[in-house]
């Protein structure tokens, strides 16, 4: 009996310290994910600020680049089934007793150490939430003709790059347009 009971004790160590290490990993990822998101802003902001210096009268839209709808599903179906994992290990339901199954040995913890469980359950659902909502693009488009794709190149084009492109672009455009006239 008492070496099951050091076995158990340890046990429960070990998943005390998995969770402790899952919270924050999971918070880790959650604030980057967050600042990652505020970062992109913030060069959005920039770049908008010094493109109207340069064109002013361009029209510069910005809007959030959504993930493949599958990963959205997911992400969706996640955060209700973390809510209804955390409602029944509050109520205390046993889920696996309506299916006639046996009760795993995590759940008989989560029973015993309700609000860690919940915190787990909760953080670990929210980190991958994020991985699959943050798509890390950055795509730039001039008259809907992709001029930069942060998700091809893996990473932001610089000031001079973006305005580079930009003229390159304007400028072929005001051919197309003399062309046309021409013609």
């Amino acid at each position: 009996g008492s070496s099951e009971r050091i076995a158990m004790k340890w046990l429960r160590f070990s998943l005390l310290i998995l969770g402790v290490f899952s919270l924050c990993c999971a918070t880790a990822g959650d604030s980057s994910g967050v600042k990652k998101m505020k970062m992109q802003f913030r060069v959005f902001e920039e770049y908008t600020q010094a493109l109207y210096q340069r064109y002013p009268d361009i029209r510069i839209e910005g809007e959030n680049y959504l993930p493949f709808p599958i990963y959205r599903h997911i992400a969706s179906f996640l955060s209700v089934f973390k809510l209804l994992v955390i409602g029944l290990i509050i109520i205390g339901r046993d889920p696996f007793a309506l299916f006639g199954m046996q009760a795993p040995g995590i759940w008989e913890w989560g029973q015993g150490n309700k609000i860690y469980a919940c915190m787990m359950v909760f953080f670990l659902s929210n980190m991958i939430e994020n991985q699959l909502m943050s798509t890390g693009a950055f795509e730039i488009t001039l008259n809907d003709v992709p001029v930069w794709s942060k998700l091809e190149s893996g990473h932001l084009p610089s000031m001079q790059q973006l305005v580079q492109i930009l003229d390159n672009e304007m400028k072929m455009n005001v051919h197309m347009n003399t062309r046309h006239h021409h013609s």
